[in-house]
């Protein structure tokens, strides 16, 4: 392996990357909005307006600013003026709700939470257990109710003085926590520095192959990694366009597509497989040659030439793997592919190895566990906030050990296999099983529960329950689901219940999770999509375009 040198130098911050831009760049469009565009100076301005509000209500170097926004450019606004102050941006899954919203809020220790007006209900609902918070910021003016909450919106904290803040922050400072999924406890927060965000976003913009002059469209959440940093920082490290779509639907794909004059476009799995289900438009026939690249995440190649062939995309590739804690892990740019399955090789500054159970490296060609460590300070997490048992749980030896399965081949590419963690991921979101099992816990009729995946027709996981009922319990499969449906997340509502008289557990009394999942869906399992069950996300408003 080629030495690298341990060295700072070069390191970055957001703010550095945005005032380039700024100096550079200042009237070109950097955000599109489904029409609402907004120039680096823009961006700029009313975040600089925005921070001095911020400070005023109390936000100082370090704090933690909690963030319930859509893809709006008030998620862009917050995240910039939050890390102008020194601060540190917490974005959270707008679709968490109960203790999954909870557990996040208390664990940031955070006073001041910024949310559309449409999640406040979910707020207010547990703000006996927010004792940290002191104020709610909203788009719109939020009736006041019964909240103790200070109230404010977001453009009254948009103080007349537009200057940058007068604050030291270093590309080694704290700009983002990210909450990924527990497996065997509560979800963690991964603390991201500045460097890291910026190193993971420039690296995605290399494999997208982004020049400054294209247009990169998703409609992925910016609350994710992979949209927030990847697409969103990486389009700003080479100071380009960046159209963003409040939410994916299939209906009036191509027409936005052709409005935005969109060359790249990033989707997730369930996504990239609707669109060719779709019948033909005329506005898809008017954007054949207009998109350049198409990257998400793995497809099967009868889908991936589907999107060249039909739609005349020349490169449709899913060029990398990575997690929470460190993105990329491996990469590859879109336009020099592997073998097929495979996520490129090592990405810029990490050593990545397989190993085995105990603790040795893996022969090429051998499937194992995937750990990794820096080859350069500051290109990976900083550990898991305010857990400092899990942190060094997670180093092993100072190797961050990932929880996933994966090989390489005798010419460096990397193939993901599976989860070794008990993890289950549908809908584009990572779920916790031991949150979710926390959850229906709470249902008086339930003894035991195990939550676990089975195998999918799609690219994901869906989720089942077994459940061991109490004895003289008296409900149904389709009773249990209704009411999960007001305590959990929208996309943690199970597909599968199965009543069992007793679950399988080891020696040590841990459920056989494998076993259920080799079972999967078996002649005594309920499936809501066989019931009239509907399950509604709370959306954003789509501003679509004309037909």
């Amino acid at each position: 392996m080629e030495r690298v040198t341990w060295s700072h130098e070069g390191q970055k911050t957001l703010l550095d990357f945005l005032s380039d831009a700024v100096e550079f760049s200042p009237n070109k469009v950097f955000l599109d909005f489904t029409g609402d565009k907004f120039t680096y100076a823009n961006v700029e301005r009313d975040s600089n307006r925005l921070a001095h509000g911020l400070r005023e209500l109390g936000v100082n170097k370090g704090d933690r600013v909690i963030a319930i926004l859509d893809n709006t450019i008030n998620f862009v606004l917050t995240w910039f003026a939050v890390n102008k102050l020194g601060a540190i941006f917490v974005p959270m899954n707008t679709q968490l709700k109960g203790e999954f919203l909870r557990h996040q809020i208390h664990d940031t220790a955070g006073a001041v939470i910024i949310a559309e007006n449409h999640y406040c209900d979910n707020i207010f609902a547990i703000e006996h257990a927010l004792s940290d918070i002191h104020s709610l910021v909203t788009p719109k003016r939020q009736e006041p109710g019964s909240t103790a909450f200070r109230l404010h919106t977001i453009d009254s904290l948009k103080l007349e003085d537009s200057s940058p803040p007068d604050i030291d922050v270093t590309p080694r400072d704290i700009s983002l926590i990210i909450y990924t999924s527990g497996t065997t406890g509560p979800s963690k927060g991964c603390v991201l520095p500045h460097n890291s965000v910026c190193n993971g976003g420039k690296t995605n913009a290399w494999m997208a192959l982004q020049e400054p002059d294209d247009i990169l469209w998703t409609p992925c959440p910016l609350f994710h990694i992979a949209a927030g940093v990847g697409s969103l920082i990486g389009t700003l490290s080479i100071r380009g366009t960046m159209s963003i779509y409040p939410r994916f639907t299939p209906n009036g794909f191509w027409e936005e597509i052709e409005r935005s004059k969109a060359t790249h476009i990033q989707m997730l799995s369930i996504m990239l497989t609707i669109i060719p289900q779709m019948p033909e438009t005329e506005a898809e026939k008017r954007c054949h040659g207009q998109v350049k690249v198409l990257f998400g995440t793995p497809l099967p190649d009868a889908l991936v030439e589907t999107w060249r062939s039909r739609y005349k995309i020349k490169l449709v590739a899913s060029p990398a793997y990575g997690c929470s804690e460190c993105f990329p892990i491996t990469c590859i740019p879109v336009d020099q592919p592997g073998p097929d399955g495979s996520s490129g090789k090592c990405a810029p500054g990490m050593d990545v190895r397989i190993v085995d159970d105990n603790g040795d490296e893996c022969p090429v060609g051998v499937a194992g566990e995937i750990w990794l460590r820096p080859l350069r300070p500051d290109v990976m997490f900083k550990g898991y906030w305010s857990r400092a048992e899990a942190t060094l749980e997670a180093l092993d030896e100072m190797w961050f050990r990932t929880g996933d399965i994966g090989k390489f081949d005798e010419n460096g590419y990397f193939y993901f296999i599976d989860r070794k963690k008990d993890c289950l991921r549908y809908g584009g979101e990572n779920i916790s099983s031991f949150e979710l099992e926390n959850a229906f816990m709470d249902h008086e009729a339930i003894a035991e529960i195990v939550v676990h995946a089975v195998k999918s027709e799609a690219a994901e996981d869906e989720i089942k329950v077994t459940i061991v009922l109490k004895e003289g319990a008296n409900i149904t499969e389709e009773e249990l689901c209704r009411w999960s449906i007001d305590r959990v997340p929208a996309f943690a509502v199970p597909r599968y219940i199965e009543f069992r008289e007793f679950i399988e557990r080891t020696g040590s009394g841990r459920a056989q999770k494998f076993k259920l999942r080799e079972q999967g869906v078996t002649p005594n399992t309920w499936d809501r999509k066989l019931s009239d069950i509907q399950i509604k996300r709370i959306r954003p408003n789509v501003k679509t375009t004309a037909n």
